[in-house]
């Protein structure tokens, strides 16, 4: 038996003990885990340092998701607590009914089981997907990038110690620090031990994991988001929501990427978006109608309309309608976040339903596109799927149904 097969073996067993937890015994860890991520902030800033230290070659972008602040620790703390505020699913009734033959029929909430987490330079996700994972009855395995493999150890040793400290198992809770790409593959094909993968990072991390796994996934999506500016928009409002979508953390997948923009408004509002954007050093790419406003705008390509950037770089594409604009986002977004900027209740309400996405907005950031900010404690990713979920996955997201059957002596007939 490998390693790989060892962690397997572990968290199947823990899993069975931690789905008969109580909801109290639960809470009360999970308020432990956060008090003690607290206590434990130097020794994870420290660990973090190390992998910032070994990541100076790194894209600035890449370089923002690796690194961990008081502020960012903190905020995994309150994402815990958060969660052991929550009304935990496990044994929810769903429904239930008496059949013609006296059978009494519920249907019950359980956990998946284990899950296997696949992702990047996040090294918060380890927090945010153990305190989920924990509350919701599921064990995790979790393997990050080797860029963070040091904060993630530290993190998890954290949070093992207090699941020991309460006489559990503590391998309800792993961290992979094998990190190569062959155990990754081979954590994939996993179907013996885990019951679900989420993939979490770039398109190109997710997709791997979609086209080669053989442990059903839940496709988490990149973010290549767009904010529609209507001919019906506040002017203002549009400017302040789209720098704030795009500059306040912008290699995050709920940045906003493009701009669309009616024809009608596009000669005052181009203009005023761009030298708002300016103090941020935001690079604008459009298409001609753009150039022809701002002659110095770089000329958008084909492929920038697909592109997520994760940087300060925002494409701009002007139309004459909002069905146009309803086409041209449609065809290119990824099926994450998407926003309309108008008073118009009519524009928006087609736009609400009109737009494949898993969030769309009306007058608001595509930041906001986040389990904390929806009220979920954390998430544990952003489903871009049809199937089972969709949108800011929370603790009801990380759970299956069985259903209970009761009698009394019944025979099928």
């Amino acid at each position: 038996m490998d390693d790989l097969q060892v962690i397997g073996q572990q968290a199947q067993t823990a899993e069975r003990e931690l789905s008969q937890l109580s909801t109290i015994t639960k809470n009360q860890v999970l308020v432990q885990m956060a008090q003690s991520l607290r206590q434990h902030q130097a020794e994870i800033m420290l660990a973090n340092q190390r992998d910032l230290n070994s990541a100076s070659d790194l894209a600035v972008n890449f370089v923002d998701r690796l690194t961990l602040t008081a502020e960012r620790i903190e905020q995994m703390a309150l994402g815990m607590e958060k969660v052991a505020q929550l009304s935990d699913p496990i044994g929810n009734i769903e429904k239930g009914w008496r059949t013609e033959a006296g059978l009494m029929i519920e249907q019950q909430r359980v956990p998946l089981g284990v899950i296997g987490i696949i992702y990047e330079a996040r090294p918060n996700v380890t927090a945010d997907a153990s305190a989920l994972t924990f509350k919701s009855g599921n064990a995790v395995i979790l393997r990050g990038g080797k860029e963070a493999l040091q904060t993630n150890i530290t993190v998890c040793d954290v949070l093992q110690s207090v699941l020991k400290q309460n006489d559990l198992n503590p391998y309800m809770i792993q961290v992979m620090q094998d990190t190569s790409h062959e155990t990754a593959d081979k954590m994939m094909q996993l179907t013996e031990y885990i019951d679900v993968l989420i993939p979490r990072g770039s398109a190109r991390l997710i997709q791997a994991v979609v086209q080669n796994a053989k442990v059903p996934v839940i496709e988490t999506g990149a973010g290549n988001c767009h904010i529609y500016v209507d001919e019906f928009a506040q002017l203002q409002m549009a400017s302040d929501i789209i720098v704030n979508a795009k500059t306040q953390r912008p290699s995050v997948c709920n940045a906003a990427e493009k701009i669309v923009i009616h024809s009608s408004v596009v000669k005052e509002f181009l203009p005023k978006i761009a030298e708002a954007l300016k103090p941020f050093n935001v690079e604008l790419r459009g298409d001609k109608r753009a150039q022809e406003i701002l002659p110095d705008i770089t000329p958008a390509t084909e492929e920038d309309w697909g592109l997520e950037y994760n940087d300060f770089i925002m494409a701009v594409k002007v139309v004459d309608s909002l069905d146009e604009a309803i086409d041209h986002i449609n065809k290119y977004n990824t099926k994450h976040s998407e926003s309309i900027i108008t008073d118009n209740y009519e524009n928006s309400e087609k736009f609400l339903r009109e737009i494949d996405a898993a969030c769309v907005y009306v007058n608001a950031s595509t930041r906001f596109t986040d389990g904390f900010e929806f009220g979920f404690g954390a998430e544990i990713g952003i489903s871009t799927q049809k199937l089972h979920a969709r949108g800011p996955m929370g603790l009801n997201e990380l759970t299956s149904t069985k259903y209970v059957i009761r009698g009394n002596g019944q025979i099928r007939k």
